[in-house]
């Protein structure tokens, strides 16, 4: 049903999750992000409240393993989940339950993780790994979003895929970046990937409005020339 990737990146300091799934709306549920935190993929048959449960025991200073085999240990249906964490190093770690949905499969790389269940093949997630550590160069966002293709070229899931999703958060105790295809019956990922070509130059105007609008450049809006 989900496939995910969370990735850190040390140049900037970001955080970010892109997924995607054939049920509506999953970036509603599943990634969970604090800046300078963590970030949490929790999914298969998502029990949200994992995620908030997970960056706090990361906020106190535990490892992303500690943090998850601490949350994971107390949950009753842990066999239904599928987690992924990264913590505040890029550390990763990842549980899948002994009920997680068809084929199913789970890769730990350098700054990142990713899992998905109900899958085509077991080499999706590999191939979103590979495509995530490529190029260390490019933005956050840009490596999320080739790494969510690569899952889809490689196969993606087993049935169609109707939403997806984008977060990332930076320095601020907001999200950058939250976009979100909730529903597309053709390419959701394709939608997902069009957004973000759309906002990405826009960002960081967005930001100096919030922090500082004495510096901020028009709003880009009639009435403001």
């Amino acid at each position: 049903m989900t496939f995910s990737i969370a990735g850190f990146c040390p140049r900037t300091g970001q955080y970010g999750i892109a997924l995607s799934s054939s049920s509506m709306a999953v970036a509603a549920r599943c990634p969970w992000l604090q800046s300078g935190v963590g970030a949490v993929s929790s999914q298969n048959v998502t029990l949200p409240s994992l995620g908030p449960q997970i960056l706090v025991k990361l906020a106190q200073g535990n490892t992303a393993q500690q943090a998850l085999d601490a949350v994971i240990n107390a949950e009753p249906y842990a066999d239904w989940r599928q987690v992924t964490v990264l913590d505040n190093q890029g550390n990763s770690a990842v549980f899948s339950g002994a009920k997680t949905l068809g084929v199913n499969n789970t890769v730990q790389g350098a700054h990142c993780v990713a899992a998905g269940n109900m899958l085509a093949n077991s080499e999706v997630i590999m191939a979103m790994v590979e495509a995530f550590v490529l190029d260390a160069s490019l933005s956050l966002g840009d490596r999320l979003i080739a790494a969510l293709q690569a899952g889809l070229h490689a196969g993606g899931e087993a049935g169609p895929i109707y939403s997806a999703g984008l977060k990332i958060v930076s320095t601020e105790s907001w999200p950058l970046t939250d976009l979100r295809v909730d529903w597309h019956e053709q390419d959701a990922i394709g939608e997902l990937a069009r957004l973000w070509q759309l906002w990405q130059p826009q960002s960081q105007a967005y930001l100096t409005r919030a922090i500082n609008p004495v510096e901020a450049p028009s709003y880009g809006v009639p009435g403001d020339e």
